[in-house]
């Protein structure tokens, strides 16, 4: 397959940190892999953290920095959370991967230590059958390969493969770091966000890429493509997904209203318009949450419903009808109706 053009390569790759030391606000992280990489001599390693924080980029330029380009296809093995890692998979290629002895000897300037890695993306997607059969293979091949897990959410690993491994957190990007990198960007691409609502642009792209810096810079291009190189904080959102905040607040109001019909026409509004209610539910949430005049026992309220109805539309549940519901029991909540009462 022939290469993509510069101008065809998707900004997150384009702008991926080639070696450890350029991943951003991991400073304890990238302070201990960094000696790992001089000493050449690695443990088993558990990278987890939300995602776009870097841990994939840190796992891949480890790699690269150990072995160089030319050897780190014969010598790294990545499996995705796409490719079909049952347990099938972990006894017949993995295994044979892991199986296999290399020699040792720095090549080209790399320092090619005497073991193999593999790289185990979206681990915590494995099945629990196929996590068991990893871990005689990791004890057996100990000598010859280390295991890179790179996770979302540490608590699905099981504890004999997390207690085998040197485990890293990755932090959420916070403003100020994901502005700088943006700005970067935005320079080297010759964009010029709204020069007098740069910050306010900024913000915004902070605030709906939650902490996710390859989100923030998927934004930043689709907005680049959209809008031309000009590009303000209305742009950012209208390509980001979230819902007008003008939405969320009709909703929030109508809740308070304490008129079932009212919530009732403005939930069927938000259907109309396609908006995802899991997305509704994040921003609701969010208001509800910062609001100073609503009790602490209303927001529990509230919340445990938020929360059922979340699992329910993971589940597969129909959107209208569980928008619906948070929304007339978030009313109860707010108007301090009973919990019992049920409307006809």
């Amino acid at each position: 397959m022939a290469p993509l053009l510069p101008s065809s390569q998707p900004w997150v790759e384009k702008y991926r940190p080639k070696q450890v030391k350029d991943v951003a606000h991991q400073d304890e992280v990238v302070r201990v892999l960094t000696n790992t990489l001089e000493t050449a001599s690695c443990p088993h390693m558990l990278f987890y953290g939300p995602p776009g924080t870097g841990k994939t980029t840190t796992a891949l330029a480890i790699a690269h920095q150990l072995f160089g380009p030319e050897l780190y296809k014969s010598r790294v093995l990545e499996l995705n959370a796409s490719d079909d890692r049952g347990i099938n998979v972990v006894r017949t290629k993995i295994k044979s991967f892991a199986a296999v002895a290399v020699g040792s000897g720095s090549h080209q300037g790399y320092p090619c230590p005497p073991f193999k890695i593999i790289i185990l993306d979206e681990a915590d997607s494995m099945t629990e059958d196929a996590q068991n059969a990893l871990r005689r293979t990791m004890e057996t091949y100990s000598k010859v390969t280390r295991f890179f897990f790179i996770c979302n959410y540490i608590s699905r690993i099981i504890e004999p493969l997390a207690s085998r491994c040197a485990k890293f957190r990755f932090k959420p990007l916070s403003e100020d770091i994901m502005s700088s990198r943006i700005l970067h960007i935005s320079s080297e691409e010759g964009l010029t966000l709204d020069s007098e609502q740069t910050d306010q642009a900024i913000s915004a792209l902070s605030l709906i890429s939650q902490g996710d810096l390859r989100r923030a810079i998927t934004y930043l291009q689709s907005a680049a493509r959209l809008f031309g190189s000009s590009i303000s904080a209305k742009d950012l959102i209208s390509v980001s997904g979230v819902i007008p905040h003008e939405s969320v607040e009709a909703l929030f109001r109508a809740c308070r209203s304490g008129n079932f019909d009212v919530a009732n026409k403005e939930v069927n509004n938000i259907i109309e318009e396609g908006y995802p209610v899991s997305q509704m539910l994040y921003q609701l949430l969010e208001v509800i949450v910062n609001g100073d005049d609503i009790s602490d026992e209303q927001k529990a309220r509230i919340c445990k419903k938020f929360g059922e109805a979340d699992k329910c539309l993971i589940d597969g549940a129909d959107e209208y009808l569980q928008l619906l519901d948070v929304a007339s029991n978030t009313m109860r909540a707010l108007c301090n109706m009973s919990e019992e009462l049920r409307f006809d």
